[in-house]
C-alpha cells in the first residue's frame, strides 16, 4: 500500500462503523468504549460521536480532552487484507442542537429515541492529531 493521506484514511474510516473511543479516567486508567461514527468522518480528520451528559466518558473528556480511537477494518478469506487505524486526538464536547442536526443520522435513533431532542444529548467531536495505520503488510504514521 502506498503512503496514505488523511483523506484516504478518512475514506477508509467511513467504511468502519464502530471505533473504540479511549479516554483517561479520573484515577489515570484508560477507559475504552465502542462508539458508532455513523460514517461521519470529515476530510480533515474529524469524527463525530453521540452520547449523553451523564456518562463517565463525558466526565473523562471534560477533565482531559486527549483521546484515542481504534478502528479495525474487515479482512477476508479471499485475499482482502485487514486494516487497523489508531488515532490520537483531542475531543470537544458539543451541546448545540444545530450542530447535532448537521451530523445526525436516523440510525442513531436506535440509541436516542427522541433524536436530536434527546435530553442531555452530547456530541463528541474528535480532531485527529496523529494516526497510525497497518494493513497486514504496510504501515505508516501521519501527523495531522
Amino acid at each position: 500500500m502506498a503512503q496514505q493521506t488523511i483523506a484516504t484514511l478518512a475514506d477508509k474510516m467511513q467504511q468502519i462503523d464502530f471505533a473504540m473511543l479511549s479516554t483517561h479516567t479520573e484515577d489515570g486508567q484508560i477507559g475504552a468504549r465502542p462508539m458508532s461514527n455513523n460514517q461521519d468522518v470529515a476530510y480533515g480528520g474529524d469524527s463525530y460521536y453521540f452520547t449523553t451528559e451523564d456518562t463517565l466518558m463525558v466526565k473523562d473528556i471534560e477533565r482531559d480532552p486527549r483521546v484515542g480511537l481504534s478502528f479495525h477494518g474487515k479482512g477476508g478469506l479471499l485475499g482482502q487484507r485487514p486494516l487497523f487505524i489508531a488515532v490520537e486526538g483531542r475531543a470537544d464536547l458539543i451541546r448545540d442542537r444545530s450542530a447535532f442536526e448537521a451530523h445526525w443520522n436516523p440510525d442513531l435513533e436506535r440509541w436516542f429515541a427522541q433524536g436530536a431532542d434527546t435530553p442531555g444529548l452530547v456530541m463528541i467531536k474528535v480532531h485527529a492529531e496523529r494516526a497510525h495505520y497497518w494493513d497486514g503488510e504496510d504501515e505508516g504514521e501521519l501527523e495531522l
